[in-house]
């Protein structure tokens, strides 16, 4: 059953040094404020996945948290290059990356499998693409029913995922609503799991047609932390920071001005910091 615990906690307990680590939300809700406590904590040798690494990702990359990468795309978005991932690729700075490029497709149905407890996954993709000569974890299958041939990738297993999630009751059952990407897989297929969340309350609101619910025994630690997936948004709560995806080019451009940020943003700051953009809409 869920344990609703501090994010210094649910961290120091559930990420360890070596874990892969899949920290999912597609544009909605992405766990910026767990992230940044990861950083803060020291983890290394992290293998990490997500569909679409952006600047959350550009921070582990560079303050050298990461050994390699499993992703779909990876960029700023609507801005541009990720700098830290881009140094880390070409100059090994700070440390060298490994790294596994899949299409969304794939991605989203390796996280199916992984949630299912299915070895690997399989898909009609990759036909004509290059992916499969630079990535040996693209492989083929043909179909014993129908003679087909099918693309197939490995079943996404974190040791842990974290991801930010709009409510919680007191049982530590976590509701999400708007866009919810592959975050319930990615909880279902994972050893462990941590979801930071805008508010803990009595009851879950009435779910609207989208909305995901996941129950308490699906879930290691909840953490109540407002604010938590700025500036990415939350649906309900407070709008995507637009001004930041295009100030972090500036930031992560250069080396020393990327250091003297995660200093100040994040070794000096918390995840109360967060809670001055939690400003629950009307």
């Amino acid at each position: 059953m869920a344990r609703l615990t501090s994010l210094a906690e649910a961290i120091s307990e559930n990420v360890h040094d070596g874990d892969t680590v899949a920290m999912e939300g597609f544009t909605h809700l992405i766990p910026y404020a767990a992230g940044h406590e990861v950083i803060r904590q020291g983890k290394k040798d992290l293998f990490l996945i997500r569909m679409t690494p952006d600047i959350l990702y550009d921070q582990l990359i560079g303050v050298g948290a990461a050994r390699g990468m499993k992703f779909s795309w990876g960029g700023n978005p609507g801005v541009g290059s990720l700098h830290r991932f881009r140094d880390a690729v070409e100059n090994q700075w700070p440390r060298p990356l490994e790294i596994e490029e899949h299409s969304h497709a794939a991605m989203a149905n390796a996280y199916e499998a992984g949630a299912a407890n299915l070895p690997f996954a399989m898909l009609r993709g990759y036909i004509g693409a290059d992916l499969p000569k630079v990535n040996p974890n693209i492989k083929q299958v043909t179909c014993p029913f129908t003679g087909e041939v099918l693309a197939a990738v490995p079943a996404i297993r974190p040791d842990v995922t974290i991801i930010h999630a709009l409510r919680a009751d007191r049982k530590g059952n976590v509701l999400l609503e708007g866009i919810v990407g592959v975050q319930k897989e990615a909880v279902l297929g994972a050893k462990r799991s941590i979801v930071t969340v805008e508010e803990i309350v009595d009851e879950l609101d009435p779910p609207s047609p989208n909305s995901v619910v996941l129950p308490s025994w699906a879930v290691t630690a909840v953490v109540e932390v407002p604010g938590g997936a700025f500036p990415s948004y939350a649906q309900g709560y407070y709008a995507r920071s637009n001004a930041f995806y295009i100030a972090w080019d500036e930031i992560a451009r250069d080396r020393d001005s990327f250091q003297a940020w995660i200093e100040e943003n994040v070794m000096k700051a918390g995840p109360e910091d967060f809670a001055r953009h939690a400003k629950k809409a009307a």
